[in-house]
């Protein structure tokens, strides 16, 4: 018997299920569970964390199976033109996909439904026992990093993870195995549709309402995202890289540090250098190929001078009006933001071996690129 089998037997054991669906999650669950093993030297705390999580993800994809099976007519449920946030991360994504969770009218995945989306939350009566006391729950990450409220927006990560294949994995631990294999082998196809049978169920019995999806790293496989979602449309945020990836290392510092007593910062920093080029280049490629009038870009300057203004401009593009209370609800969001954001701390590159100059020249095509989106006249608010 495998790890994998293992976990699998564990899972079905804590839920009294047995159907996990297609097996499309099977290779990504064993290649991580080989890459924990061998490669990313897990303390106790982090061996229990991973663990849990993995056995969490496998019962709630045996509970999704069980409430299609129970309810059939959940496929039924509509998912259309969905708007994708897009971009290296630290661009200012975050604050965007909060403002547009103002919005009454839209739907996002929120934070406490987003690692158990079971069961469908219009069938839950009375207090749902997945929103603990604001505060409180299972949040990885700091405020001053990833600022988080239960309510929030998440991001797409804990979803596609119910089919082992996203890039949330390696923010959690030393997987270069796994990692690898993610770039350059695996296909999302499977990832994307799965996640769109958990959105029909998580939507299931609500009124039917727009989605806003936000994931920095669906640049690096945006068309198997496009087979899933082939009306979604895009807002992609944009600042200059060498602003971006210190940070973003420093944050996967901050976490994989928690779980293990061996960091390797400098197989961090590389890690992100490469992953996130990568990213770039082919959303460069998939716009050129025929996709760049599905997206609204956003400037990080922009965005922070006038966050409404920017706001309005996309929906312009989206030929939806700003309603009067959206705007009062951003309006109040982005002051109490503002009163809450801690100083700003800056990580030493070196050690991280990130040479600044090094890595500009790796981004120039898409810094060009990025200056033209955001001044297309196309593009600029209302």
């Amino acid at each position: 018997m495998t790890i994998a089998d293992d976990v699998m037997d564990e899972a079905r054991a804590s839920t009294g299920l047995t159907d996990f669906g297609e097996d499309t999650f099977r290779e990504g669950l064993e290649r991580l569970l080989a890459s924990l093993r061998d490669e990313a030297h897990l303390n106790a705390a982090g061996e229990a964390f991973l663990h849990q999580r993995i056995v969490g993800y496998l019962g709630q994809r045996l509970q999704v199976e069980d409430w299609y099976r129970r309810h059939p007519e959940i496929d039924d449920t509509e998912i259309v033109t969905p708007l994708i946030g897009v971009g290296l991360p630290r661009t200012g994504s975050s604050a965007l996909a909060n403002l547009l969770s103002q919005d009454p009218d839209i739907r996002y995945i929120r934070l406490w439904e987003s690692g158990r989306p079971c069961p469908p939350p219009s069938t839950v009566t009375g207090h749902d026992p997945r929103i603990p006391e604001e505060g409180d729950g299972d949040v990885v990450g700091s405020r001053r990093h990833v600022p988080m409220t239960i309510h929030g927006p998440m991001e797409c990560h804990e979803i596609m993870a119910l089919d082992f294949k996203t890039h949330f994995f390696q923010s959690l631990a030393q997987i270069p195995g796994y990692s690898e294999w993610f770039v350059s082998e695996a296909d999302l196809t499977s990832t994307f549709e799965y996640q769109r049978r958990v959105m029909k169920l998580m939507q299931w019995g609500e009124p039917a309402r727009e989605w806003r999806l936000k994931c920095p790293s669906h640049i690096l496989v945006l068309d198997a995202l496009d087979n899933a979602f082939p009306d979604a449309r895009f807002v992609m945020t944009h600042r200059d890289p060498t602003d971006v990836l210190l940070s973003v290392a420093d944050l996967y510092a901050d976490i994989i540090g928690r779980f293990t007593d061996s960091i390797d910062k400098e197989y961090i920093g590389r890690l992100n250098v490469e992953h996130w080029s990568l990213g770039i280049d082919r959303a460069v490629r998939f716009r050129e190929a025929g996709a760049d009038d599905r997206f609204y870009d956003i400037d990080f300057r922009a965005m922070q001078t006038d966050p409404i203004g920017e706001v309005k401009g996309l929906y312009g593009w989206l030929g939806t009006p700003v309603s009067e209370e959206f705007e009062a609800r951003m309006t109040s969001w982005w002051t109490h933001a503002a009163d809450q954001r801690e100083p700003s701390t800056h990580a030493d590159p070196t050690e991280f071996g990130m040479d600044l100059d090094e890595i500009r020249p790796l981004f120039a095509d898409y810094v060009g690129h990025a200056q033209r989106w955001t001044a297309h006249p196309a593009r600029l608010g209302n």
